[in-house]
């Protein structure tokens, strides 16, 4: 479906181009925003193996299953299905570590590690269970501590204070997971009485 939306906006870009006979400022935009994202990728890819090394090193080091055991409590409130010393407990902490690190793209493998290890507990039934579904939420909604990508990406356009930003993602995302997290508890619970 988000490859048919960005199908359609460059298409319609494009006629109105045509039609507006801004065609050579379109072509313009485009092989500007070629070099400016060769810029950023490069630019991206020290931070993005800087703090995937120190993920692969934490987990490595065991920081992963203390950051597991420190958060018992709060998984088997989120997680109430996932057995105490299942590896779930683990890839879930791995990749809420990585997105309060806020490295979303690093984040990503570990989220599906840990989607798939949830599919494990849930028997891989093609329902997703409430782990799952919270995870989900989790994962989407996660702090971050240390927005990385966002940071570089200030930096990157020419922002004279890149970190002003912190407080304000600290804010929106602690709201954002509280919301989440409340409306799956009580999405669970409407579901557990309706079945």
């Amino acid at each position: 479906m988000l490859n048919t939306i960005w199908i359609v906006m460059i298409f319609a870009g494009i006629i109105t181009g045509i039609l507006t006979g801004r065609m050579g400022q379109i072509s313009d935009a485009v092989l500007e925003s070629c070099v400016n994202s060769v810029n950023l990728v490069i630019t991206m890819l020290g931070s993005m193996c800087l703090w995937s090394g120190l993920m692969k090193a934490a987990q490595k080091a065991g920081l992963v299953n203390s950051l597991a055991k420190l958060l018992k409590r709060v998984f088997k409130f989120l997680f109430p299905g996932i057995p105490e010393k299942h590896p779930a407990n683990g890839a879930i902490a791995m990749s809420i570590s990585a997105d309060l690190l806020g490295l979303g793209n690093a984040a990503t493998p570990l989220g599906i590690m840990a989607m798939k290890e949830l599919s494990n507990v849930n028997r891989n039934s093609t329902v997703a269970s409430n782990a799952m579904v919270m995870f989900g939420v989790v994962n989407a909604a996660c702090i971050q501590l240390i927005p990385s990508t966002v940071l570089i990406i200030r930096q990157q356009a020419g922002s004279s204070n890149p970190s002003s930003i912190i407080p304000c993602i600290w804010v929106a995302s602690f709201v954002s997971l509280v919301s989440g997290i409340i409306s799956a508890k009580v999405l669970e619970k409407f579901s557990s009485l309706k079945g």
